[in-house]
């Protein structure tokens, strides 16, 4: 968190990953483009060109949303969910070389408006075989565009979260456009089973990963609502013991998404779901005496739900007892910011 926006800031994690991010993509366009020139030595430096930044921007992109659902099936990925948007970001450049170089080659000899001529050279958009594919990658880099244009925070403080992330979600959009555009442009140009294999493939693992995450996810929610309510609303979660000092039990009750956080010997409850970018609060731990989200370093003091002054973010508050060394939750919502006494853990002051 800053008091102010700033220009990014590139520390040494962010450093090391673009370097890592750099060089792999590198290696693919250098290794790509040796192999073309092994089977194809009469391709144009163009189409090269094209082939290369098409199947790396779109294998970036296929790797970006398999982000999400990596980072919630083992934390040992949370580092890539950090730097997401430098790589998402980097997608789009990619891809607008490939834009650019398609309009190039295929649009702009003739006499036509080149942009005019991606939707008007081929009008076969009543036949699913003949469709014209360019216009859906066209679509498809104006939505990767609009996300790279607006993935500062400024951003999303102005726009407000559920503007930004409804606008960021339009990534599935266009993942699904690049999917018809690259298999309907392999069924009219390339005609080669190989690719087709390749996108479906990419296709298969995406939808397999999410399904996992869902799954896990599911799991973990039903087991915290297979949990015996007590009296006056209150649910059971774990033992105090369970909650490691400085960190959080997540659980699931009534509609609710709850971070359960232990620390100096007191339990809190907040809401699960940051302001910032919705990231799971639980998933974080306590620096400093807050409440620190994972993704962002977004901060909540655990005893409220709000962020340290000048920050206005809040989280919603839970009632928390603690009986017999067992952890009981309220799932009933206070607003935004309101203090709800802690409870003290047995033993401790």
């Amino acid at each position: 968190m800053s008091v102010n926006y700033t220009t990014v800031q590139w520390n040494r994690q962010k450093r090391l990953y673009d370097r890592i991010m750099l060089g792999i993509m590198a290696l693919y366009l250098v290794t790509f483009s040796l192999l073309q020139l092994a089977f194809y030595p009469l391709i144009s430096p163009e189409t090269l060109i094209i082939r290369a930044t098409g199947t790396l921007a779109f294998i970036m992109l296929q790797f970006i949303l398999c982000i999400g659902p990596l980072a919630r099936l083992d934390h040992r990925f949370l580092p890539l969910l950090y730097n997401r948007r430098h790589l998402g970001v980097t997608t789009f450049l990619i891809g607008a070389i490939h834009g650019v170089f398609n309009i190039i080659q295929f649009h702009s000899l003739g006499y036509v408006d080149p942009i005019f001529s991606v939707f008007a050279s081929n009008t076969h958009y009543g036949s699913l075989q003949d469709f014209p594919f360019q216009v859906l990658g066209f679509f498809a880099l104006v939505i990767l565009f609009l996300m790279a244009a607006t993935s500062h925070d400024f951003w999303l403080k102005n726009l407000s979260p559920r503007w930004w992330k409804s606008l960021h979600m339009l990534v599935y959009l266009a993942y699904g456009l690049l999917v018809f555009h690259v298999m309907l442009g392999v069924v009219q140009l390339e005609q080669s089973p190989m690719w087709i294999g390749f996108v479906g493939f990419g296709l298969l693992t995406l939808v397999a990963l999410h399904l996992m995450a869902a799954g896990v996810e599911k799991k973990r929610l039903q087991e915290q609502m297979d949990k015996a309510a007590v009296g006056e609303g209150y649910y059971q979660v774990c033992s105090a013991e369970d909650i490691p000092e400085n960190r959080a039990k997540m659980v699931y009750l009534e509609g609710q998404n709850i971070a359960v956080f232990r620390y100096e010997g007191k339990v809190s409850a907040v809401n699960n779901i940051c302001r910032h970018q919705h990231g799971p609060i639980g998933e974080g731990k306590i620096v400093d005496g807050c409440i620190t989200c994972p993704w962002h370093g977004y901060q909540y003091l655990p005893q409220n739900g709000q962020s340290p002054p000048p920050f206005t973010e809040k989280l919603e508050t839970y009632d928390v007892k603690i009986v017999d060394g067992m952890v009981w939750v309220n799932p009933s919502p206070y607003p935004e910011g309101t203090e709800r006494p802690a409870a003290l853990v047995v033993g401790q002051k």
